[in-house]
């Protein structure tokens, strides 16, 4: 009934957190790379992300048209729009601050779209803890409820038992009394037990 408690790393706790930010600076990077590999001011290069960026972004919006539109897979894709946006525009220009712009940018919109996640996460993570708990705490009550009855019906058993001992040790002792006579017994009859203490014999 009791489960161990179990104490998260503090890397566990942290990674969900750093998730946006090491995404949008990986995206970065791989651009700047990109820019050092050729791609600063190539056309073909700047009109392949801009078509794949739009490609991703239309996905996204179909994927959330309708009402059985898929949020998961809206997400993914506008979320992969917006990374070939930055990576294209990490890799056309020539400095550092439209790249640097379009990260803080990016960054921050993440970090807003995951903490609305975050939020529903924690919520319905304390709804689960708050309803275990209750249904925990009514277990526990009707086991103790039912210890208490079976302490009791183990008590008057115990009872009936010590009842029909001790008159078993009286009529034992009194027929080993001088002058005892069964037949006068057979006569008078012995005391009827009762039920309860009929079924404990």
């Amino acid at each position: 009934m009791n489960e161990p408690i179990t104490a998260r790393h503090w890397l566990a706790l942290a990674a969900p957190k750093a998730a946006p930010a090491v995404a949008t600076s990986t995206v970065l990077i791989l651009g700047r790379i990109w820019n050092a590999n050729g791609a600063e001011h190539s056309v073909g290069n700047a009109a392949l992300m801009v078509v794949l960026a739009t490609g991703a972004a239309a996905a996204g919006a179909f994927a959330s048209a309708g009402r059985r539109g898929d949020s998961v897979i809206a997400g993914t894709a506008f979320a992969s729009s917006g990374g070939l946006a930055l990576a294209g525009v990490a890799g056309y220009a020539d400095g550092w601050s439209l790249p640097l712009l379009l990260w803080a940018l990016a960054t921050a919109v993440a970090y807003g779209l995951a903490a609305r996640y975050w939020r529903t996460d924690r919520r319905d993570t304390i709804t689960h803890q708050r309803h275990t708990s209750e249904r925990r705490e009514e277990h526990a009550h009707i086991e103790r409820v039912e210890a208490l009855r079976a302490g009791a019906q183990i008590e008057v058993a115990r009872s009936g038992a010590a009842y029909a001992e001790q008159l078993a040790q009286a009529l034992i002792t009194r027929a080993a009394l001088p002058g005892f006579d069964p037949k006068a017994l057979d006569a008078v009859g012995l005391p009827e037990l009762r039920s309860s203490e009929r079924k404990s014999v």
